[in-house]
């Protein structure tokens, strides 16, 4: 943890000497001083990292270090805080009360210095392969990802004998639970019956719900609803839990579902939410899944549950060597070693699937088969050591724990990091890799390489390592959210809470009683909650070390005024505040007091959605900010601060339509910036354009027709973002949008677009030939009427890139094209399109098209099914159908 540390606070002091040394004038030589002897230390953990796990010394002197760098932090933090807001000098007190305090520090950081010294014979510079303390090898900043399908190995069996469960006719409601230990891959054999194509066509209604440990009746029959209905209104969010759960029943009834209930805990859980399920749904389905007989008894006790067996031995080695070689064969000199580690996992395939990440990244093709026989030994030999307890559960964790202690150090903060979401919490990964980038866990290289994509390279080596799971992935192929497995989870909060490493520490509430108390949270670095957050609050806690809050409820809530100052008024070092679910009335005035903040996620109330929301000029006073992101009701933001003048931000986001002040002589150049949406017409200018050169990602809401307005100028100005990747268009002209004109030629579009969205712009489908010429574009999303006609005739030499189409709401019907047309297309999602009367045949002879998603376009479905029985005639590509509602001859 001290690498990340020393790095952090040196970017940190470096930021500091360079634009605001001025808060510092009366410590300016104390934080020089510290600065040099901070490379010192990161030269020191630099050459240790290989040999500190085998050298007790190396571990305590580690730990040293880190300790002390924290401690420095803090009070230049808090000395930084107190120069730039007169008003906080009460709250901290003498605790940092002192440029004296820093000459403290600097004796401790000159002791340590001197230790280093000791321990390297005297030498600046120490040769730590003279240490016979071994070595785990090479470490990599970034492996190249790995790529890897999900291996289902010995289910077949069982889903079989639950698809017949489903099938089976009977006179009323049928729930059917799966039972098993953590590991045994309950959800994995769920899912996997969920997503049987057999099924889809058999039951028009299929819903899958995690409802995990905390959950409340609400939220579940809530997400329920969001799967039946496009939009859930404000009224039926402010029902109660009995009005939802007749609510969910009333659209079930009579009907036929398939509902999965993954992680009931308890059969009361279970007694709050069969309320929601008509019990005289005789052509309706339930599947639990539970570690708990109890549950499946109180369930159903005419139908005994499935008990998840354990793998046997064959089918264990077969899954071990799909998860480390992506092929059922193992080379024979890394058999004996290999087979030895299976062993020990127990036949839990959670653990043969988590170790063979370890695995996967010791085999190379090209490496030495010898080297490689060397590593696994070795890993045979630690899990022998790992793995004495008899217990299947307790050796899970032993075998998390030695996929942990593999980890290179730069990996295992973000890993812990995962500790910080709820149980079963689906996370998003543009959220996440931000959150790692502002807590500092994600440090710039030299290169043409980003820090988000330095981000996004590391969660892709947790993914290969099996420590996180991908849950859907975004158009262009990357991953958009991932979950990460309940034990997993409960591993990272662990380690991360014991007191050896205090990085994080979740606040549960026990019978009205909080853990920790809110009056002990003093010594926290980073704190999540996801429950009972306003009683938390109202608490006063205090926590002066506290760099992270962090609340994903399930529930959203208002903050009332007496209570709006609380997280600010507690926090006042915090550098990440994620907070969507907790509305805020007004933006308390003592949020500019945290002037460490790099990320924040604010929602904010609004009185009417037709009265702008205003974020006042002094956010600008938040000099760190690298993500905003802000939630509204209101249809409108009015951003009075000159973002421009925020010279770390990277990210704006918004939900609404904002308006930015016009850049003036006093605004800087925002080089920073790469996302900014969605912002109004008005204020897509070409001053703005000018400055923000770098943007990678825009988004445009409001009346387009003054963004297309040759006069204005604005949209021509785009064309010089030369990054620019992804456009987002949505014509939001109040209260009803109106038709958009032609648009621009191709040559005035951005000329590196690689995805363009469009919404509500009416245009004519002649208008796609523009579209199709942009030579780079790869995605294409034309949503709610973005084109409006009866026909659609593809035109020759476009789309030669193109390889996710989507089209929704529109009064298309007749949609001429052939596959040269799109000759690289992969993924095609036709929504709400109820007058189309066939997808193009011939986009059947498309090599790459892999997938066509149809939802509620009824009359093209005859045709989508030709398609798929054409591609399974000619031997292409895998091809995935997906249809709703299904067609009637195949219910």
């Amino acid at each position: 943890m001290a690498d990340a540390a020393v790095e952090f606070l040196l970017e940190n002091l470096t930021q500091l000497l360079l634009h605001h040394a001025h808060l510092i004038i009366d410590a300016k030589d104390k934080v020089e001083k510290l600065e040099t002897d901070l490379r010192f230390f990161k030269a020191f953990l630099r050459d240790s990292t290989k040999k500190r796990k085998k050298d007790n010394r190396l571990r305590d002197l580690v730990r040293s270090i880190r300790d002390v760098v924290y401690e420095a932090e803090d009070i230049i933090d808090a000395f930084v805080t107190q120069a730039a807001v007169a008003k906080s000098r009460s709250y901290f007190g003498k605790a940092f009360s002192s440029p004296a305090k820093l000459l403290d520090i600097a004796g401790q950081v000159e002791s340590i210095c001197g230790k280093i010294r000791d321990f390297k014979g005297g030498k600046d510079n120490f040769d730590f392969a003279i240490l016979d303390i071994g070595d785990d090898g090479p470490e990599t900043a970034l492996e190249v990802p790995i790529v890897r399908k999900d291996n289902i190995v010995g289910l077949e069996d069982e889903a079989e004998k639950l698809i017949g469960y489903l099938n089976d006719k009977t006179d009323q409601l049928d729930v059917i639970s799966i039972i098993g230990m953590p590991g045994l891959g309950k959800t994995t054999l769920a899912a996997k019956i969920f997503d049987d194509p057999a099924l889809q066509f058999e039951f028009p209604t299929r819903i899958w719900v995690y409802v995990s440990q905390e959950f409340t009746s609400k939220n579940v029959f809530l997400a329920i609803l969001k799967k039946m209905i496009t939009k859930l209104s404000d009224e039926m969010y402010a029902r109660s839990d009995v009005e939802l759960a007749q609510e969910v029943a009333s659209r079930l009834e009579g009907g036929k579902f398939l509902i999965v209930m993954d992680d009931v805990w308890t059969s009361q859980d279970w007694d709050k939410l069969k309320i929601a399920f008509p019990s005289n749904a005789r052509m309706g389905k339930v599947l639990i899944t539970s570690r708990q007989q109890e549950v499946a008894l109180a369930a159903n006790r005419k139908r005994l549950p499935h008990n998840m067996r354990h793998l046997d031995e064959a089918e264990s080695w077969l899954l071990f060597q799909w998860e480390v070689f992506g092929k059922p064969e193992c080379p024979s000199v890394l058999e004996v070693s290999g087979k030895l580690i299976v062993k020990g996992c127990c036949r839990l395939p959670l653990a043969i699937v988590v170790i063979g990440g370890i695995l996967a990244t010791k085999f190379a093709a090209s490496d030495d088969l010898c080297v490689r026989r060397d590593a696994w030994e070795k890993v045979s030999q630690s899990v022998s050591v790992y793995l004495k307890d008899e217990d299947p559960l307790k050796r899970m964790e032993a075998i998390i724990a030695l996929s942990y202690d593999k980890l290179p150090y730069h990996l295992k903060e973000c890993f812990l990091y995962l500790g910080m979401f709820p149980e079963d919490f689906e996370i998003p990964v543009w959220n996440l890799t931000r959150m790692w980038i502002a807590e500092g866990l994600i440090q710039p290289k030299d290169g043409v390489i980003s820090i988000e994509e330095i981000a996004e390279n590391y969660l892709d080596e947790l993914i290969n390592r099996n420590l996180v799971r991908i849950d859907k992935r975004k158009a262009n192929g990357k991953v958009k959210t991932c979950r990460i497995h309940d034990l997993l989870r409960d591993f990272c909060k662990t380690i991360a809470g014991n007191e050896r490493e205090n990085f994080l520490q979740e606040i549960k509430n026990y019978g009205g009683v909080f853990q920790p108390l809110a009056s002990d949270i003093s010594k926290y670095r980073r704190l999540c909650i996801h429950s009972n957050v306003v009683n938390f609050l109202s608490k006063r806690p205090k926590g002066p070390l506290v760099r992270s809050f962090v609340c994903f409820s399930k529930e959203e809530f208002d903050l009332q005024n007496d209570t709006i100052s609380a997280i600010p008024a507690a926090f006042k070092l915090l550098r990440v505040l994620e907070v969507k679910p907790i509305r805020f009335p007004k933006i308390p005035g003592d949020l500019y007091h945290l002037v460490h903040l790099r990320y924040i996620t604010l929602s904010l109330n609004s009185a009417s959605n037709t009265k702008p929301t205003v974020l006042p000029a002094a956010f600008s006073k938040l000099w760190n900010i690298q993500t905003l992101i802000i939630d509204t009701a209101s249809r409108t933001l009015e951003i009075r601060a000159d973002i421009l003048n925020m010279i770390q931000l990277r990210h704006l986001k918004t939900n609404a339509s904002a308006t930015l002040i016009k850049p003036g002589k006093a605004s800087k150049e925002g080089d920073m910036l790469q996302t900014l949406g969605t912002i109004s017409p008005e204020s897509c200018t070409e001053a703005l354009i000018g400055k923000a050169r770098n943007l990678k990602k825009l988004g445009v809401r409001g009346n387009l027709a003054l963004l297309m307005d040759p006069k204005s100028g604005s949209f021509d100005s785009l064309r010089k973002l030369g990054s620019l990747e992804n456009l987002k268009l949505i014509n939001d002209a109040f209260p009803h949008p109106s038709k958009l004109g032609d648009l621009p030629p191709s040559y005035r579009f951005p000329k590196k677009l690689r995805s363009l969205t469009l919404s509500s712009t009416l245009l004519d489908w002649t208008d796609m030939s523009i579209i199709g010429s942009l030579e780079n574009l790869l995605v294409l999303k034309l949503k709610d009427k973005a084109f409006m006609g009866r026909s659609w005739e593809a035109a020759d030499a476009g789309f030669r890139r193109l390889e996710v189409l989507h089209i929704g709401h529109t009064n298309l019907a007749v949609w001429v094209a052939s596959g040269h047309h799109f000759p690289r297309l992969r993924c095609l999602k036709l929504r709400n399109c109820e007058n189309l009367e066939g997808v193009p045949i011939e986009l059947a002879d498309i090599p790459t098209f892999q997938e066509l998603d149809l939802f509620r376009t009824e009359k093209a479905a005859a045709s989508a099914k030709k398609i798929r029985k054409n591609r399974t005639t000619n031997g292409l590509t895998e091809f995935k159908l997906f249809i709703f509602p299904p067609l009637q001859n195949d219910l």
